[in-house]
């Protein structure tokens, strides 16, 4: 017991250094999606794990030719559960560099790490593989496998990536997974809402804009459509307590973070109307518009649900739509015992119990739990996520780092302990 004791200790020590020496060549190396090529920053990723995680077997796999994924396994001391740690390689494009005041391929100043990426999320996946190595380091004291996941496609919400992985690499699934995507060590984060993405078109009659009697508008229409899909947010919200006890427990660490209305919005239906377009002058009637719409779903409502209603409600004249993907809710139950090993080691490296909360937006954690695995995002505060002079703070990423691997160690020494 001792022992265990000491390498829990080495486990949990700073290794934020190493942190940031393995995030700044990865944010050097551009990975936007799209166009979506993560062959260059894939082969990095492996040789960084190669270089840095003792006896890891690493494999590249892929269905595309550029869209690339990283698997590395260690081993422990003998069988036990598998934990999988999971990253996503792409990024948001950088956009123009004149719009940056830091260097976009990366950079340190003040305490903070800038470069696309860097808290979305190259600095979480260096954080993981700085926990596979200390994990590897104290590979005697915890039975099981540690295995890191790093998907080429998650910002596309794709196929080829995550998923890919899953379905076709036995190691690739376990009995949970953590990941350091973009969010706080202040919250650990055990669902997220689903979502639905909608196009809409309307189809009218052009006529002179002094002429309506002789044209039909199509944005008219359009705005008809779209009141509809509007009237989703008053969906009613079967949740479960468990999960609703949460969203409320975790409301007063969560929202300062993430601002005023998140647990509104993680109870509710959300309607975001992204694109409108028709009409081509104030004094033509439009003969067609267009609109494309986010609606996120939270626990306690279905996709078919939602699908029925918009079924129901746009059937309107010169109204055609159709979905473009559907994500439902999902969430691990807030008692799990990952969800514990994790708010335990947070506990334990901040000195404060972290907040346990539903996410708003979508991440690959969605293909875990849709498979059944128990998942948890844990990872640094974004910061200008996708925009320019995007960073995160270097001690969250230490942080996310240590809370990673004493996360993966008490998992994977509980069984074997009895505890």
């Amino acid at each position: 017991m001792h022992d265990v004791e000491s390498a829990r200790q080495a486990i949990a020590r700073d290794r934020v250094d190493q942190v940031i020496g393995l995030a700044l060549p990865m944010i050097a190396t551009p990975s936007p999606n799209p166009n979506g090529d993560t062959r260059a920053i894939a082969a990095l990723a492996a040789d960084l794990i190669k270089q840095h995680v003792a006896g890891a077997e690493i494999e590249l796999h892929s269905e595309s030719a550029e869209v690339v994924n990283v698997v590395a396994r260690i081993c422990g001391a003998g069988p036990g559960r598998r934990l999988v740690f999971n990253g996503h390689l792409d990024t948001y494009p950088a956009g123009a560099r004149e719009q940056w005041s830091f260097d976009p391929a990366g950079e340190v100043s003040g305490g903070r790490l800038y470069g696309r990426g860097a808290a979305d999320m190259k600095g979480g996946i260096a954080a993981s593989i700085v926990a596979m190595a200390a994990l590897a380091e104290q590979r005697a004291h915890w039975n099981g496998e540690a295995v890191l996941t790093l998907a080429g496609d998650e910002e596309s919400m794709g196929p080829l990536g995550t998923k890919l992985l899953l379905d076709q690499v036995p190691h690739a699934t376990g009995d949970a997974a953590i990941i350091g995507d973009a969010g706080s060590p202040m919250v650990a984060r055990f669902g997220e809402k689903g979502f639905i993405w909608i196009e809409i078109s309307a189809q009218g009659k052009a006529a002179h804009g002094a002429h309506v009697h002789l044209g039909t508008n199509a944005l008219d229409r359009l705005r008809i459509a779209l009141d509809e899909v509007s009237a989703l947010r008053e969906l009613p919200v079967v949740m479960p307590d468990r999960v609703r006890d949460a969203i409320a427990a975790a409301k007063a660490i969560s929202e300062p973070l993430c601002g005023t209305g998140e647990a509104e919005v993680l109870t509710s239906v959300t309607v975001n109307l992204g694109i409108v377009s028709g009409g081509t002058s104030p004094n033509l009637v439009p003969s067609t518009a267009h609109a494309a719409v986010d609606i996120r779903l939270p626990v306690g409502v279905t996709g078919k649900t939602v699908l029925a209603s918009l079924n129901r409600g746009l059937d309107l004249p010169g109204i055609t739509w159709r979905a473009l993907c559907c994500f439902e809710p999902n969430y691990t139950d807030p008692d799990d015992k990952l969800i514990h090993c994790c708010t335990n080691a947070a506990t334990q490296i901040i000195g404060t119990t972290p907040a346990v909360n539903m996410r708003v937006g979508g991440s690959d954690s969605r293909w875990f739990r849709m498979a059944g695995i128990p998942t948890v995002v844990y990872g640094p505060t974004p910061h200008n996520m996708g925009a320019p002079d995007e960073y995160a703070e270097i001690s969250d990423l230490g942080v996310v780092s240590r809370v990673h691997a004493l996360t993966a160690f008490d998992y994977l020494t509980e069984k074997a302990s009895g505890t």
